[in-house]
């Protein structure tokens, strides 16, 4: 109820600044949420560009959180296994969360061209940070107890790794998988915003509507960006929830 509740007001204040305080002339910078609708959704042409355009930057997205997850998991279970490792690694992860995406973008686009490799590369940039260090904090915050248990059982590393660390740091993983999620498809949006190549995604069509003021298209395209974020975050939510659940009844029954 809540959220609903602040929905309605954010569409009453944007009714209100559209047609009370904004004059006529000025009304494209925020054009009503209906004009956005019935231009941006109802128009069959214009659903179809925006809709094409949403698939292929979820499928950027998508990829670009499977190479993240790939990536992070990777290292935060390479670093697990020995401080001094973890010491050699850890900076230059914190250094790459640290450089402006921005600023990185454009070397990309050089280094690797300005296709669909540019792209899915900006989104694990943005991305990769938050699955290395979740996943290392899951790694390292195993019961002391159990891994007693499993050293006196004379189980190796590789078996602790597997039946003991990875398992209980699964909850970590999927909370920073939720936040990765959305980074990924900001990254998806940004890299296609700054490349111009290729087939349009919403980073291109936001810029295209921008320089034509279309702004109900423009918006529109703002609005399925967000809610492919919102889904993404929403549905890796749930998966969180059930793992909370689960690994709460293991451990209970342990």
């Amino acid at each position: 109820m809540p959220p609903l509740v602040v929905f309605v007001v954010a569409i009453g204040a944007w009714y209100g600044v559209s047609d009370r305080l904004l004059s006529p002339q000025r009304r494209f910078l925020l054009p009503p949420p209906n004009a956005v609708v019935r231009i941006g959704f109802l128009d069959g042409t214009n659903r179809a560009e925006l809709f094409a355009a949403l698939g292929r930057t979820a499928e950027v997205a998508g990829l670009g959180l499977l190479l993240a997850t790939v990536i992070g998991v990777g290292l935060a279970v390479l670093m697990s296994q020995a401080r001094w490792i973890e010491r050699s690694l850890y900076p230059y992860a914190v250094v790459l969360q640290t450089v402006p995406v921005l600023a990185l973008v454009p070397l990309l686009g050089f280094w690797f061209g300005f296709g669909m490799a540019s792209r899915v590369l900006v989104c694990v940039l943005v991305a990769v940070f938050p699955i290395i260090a979740n996943t290392l904090f899951g790694l390292r915050s195993t019961d002391g107890t159990l891994e007693d248990v499993f050293r006196l059982a004379r189980a190796g590393r590789l078996r602790r790794l597997l039946k003991l660390r990875l398992p209980a740091a699964v909850p970590a993983m999927l909370t920073e998988l939720r936040v990765s999620a959305g980074l990924s498809v900001v990254g998806a949006v940004v890299g296609d915003y700054f490349y111009q190549q290729g087939q349009p995604g919403l980073g291109i069509l936001i810029n295209v509507y921008r320089a034509r003021l279309e702004s109900e298209r423009m918006f529109a395209a703002v609005l399925l960006a967000s809610l492919l974020g919102l889904a993404v975050f929403w549905i890796f939510g749930l998966l969180e929830h059930w793992a909370a659940r689960l690994h709460g009844r293991n451990g209970d029954r342990r």
